[in-house]
């Protein structure tokens, strides 16, 4: 019984239709102002979560809460996809193309400790990774991920589908991200956004670009603190 009510929510959320279009233009209204409202709200959570002090209890309810908008939010818009993927093969090579992109990032993140104003804003994000106990870190971590591509790849990705939506996601996720004031994680946003709307594109759902996504922070996460130590 569980489990067909648990199916029964998903079916309800992620669509299995192939197109994940609203069908009448009052549904079509109705998900680009559900995004408009989550696209403020999760950008002025997102700028409050980073903006308050290293080692502050709130950071972790805001960073929480963060996710939770842009879930809610993409839930609350319309129905989604996960996209077309079958067997362990398909779900292995987000995973492999989120460890390359931190490959990349890391070989990158050796040239920005040399530079004293990078690195900087780089130490400024870890700062608050490394207030906290490592399971809750890579789980909040994990979550963030998670409900930013629901929003971004799935909500915006649908709602902007006839204005090049690669594009749109990416420059929105961008933009979103400059309310951090941090110009190290605007660099990665305006980047990976791009490789994560071609995913969406290409699978038709979230659910490659969110295993991308995860995988690329979470790797992040833990060896950063590392070469910034």
């Amino acid at each position: 019984m569980t489990s067909r009510l648990a199916a029964a929510l998903a079916g309800g959320i992620l669509a299995i239709a192939p197109d994940s279009r609203p069908t009448g233009p009052h549904l079509i209204r109705r998900r680009r102002i559900v995004v408009g409202i989550t696209l403020v709200l999760g950008a002025t959570l997102l700028g409050f979560s980073l903006g308050v002090d290293p080692g502050n209890d709130a950071f972790y309810p805001l960073a929480v809460g963060t996710a939770l908008v842009w879930m809610i939010g993409g839930v609350l818009s319309g129905p989604l996809r996960l996209g077309q993927m079958r067997g362990w093969r398909s779900a292995a090579l987000p995973i492999l193309l989120g460890l390359a992109a931190a490959g990349v990032f890391v070989l990158g993140a050796l040239v920005v400790r040399e530079i004293g104003p990078l690195a900087h804003q780089v130490q400024g994000v870890l700062a608050f990774t490394r207030q906290g106990k490592l399971p809750i870190v890579l789980a909040v971590t994990a979550v963030s991920g998670v409900g930013e591509e629901v929003f971004f790849r799935g909500a915006l990705f649908s709602a902007t589908r006839k204005f090049h939506p690669v594009a749109m996601s990416a420059a929105l996720y961008t933009l979103s991200t400059i309310a951090t004031l941090n110009i190290m994680l605007v660099f990665a946003a305006a980047l990976l956004s791009i490789v994560w709307g071609l995913q969406r594109r290409a699978s038709g759902g979230v659910l490659a670009p969110i295993l991308t996504h995860v995988t690329w922070s979470l790797t992040m996460a833990l060896v950063l603190p590392s070469l910034f130590a």
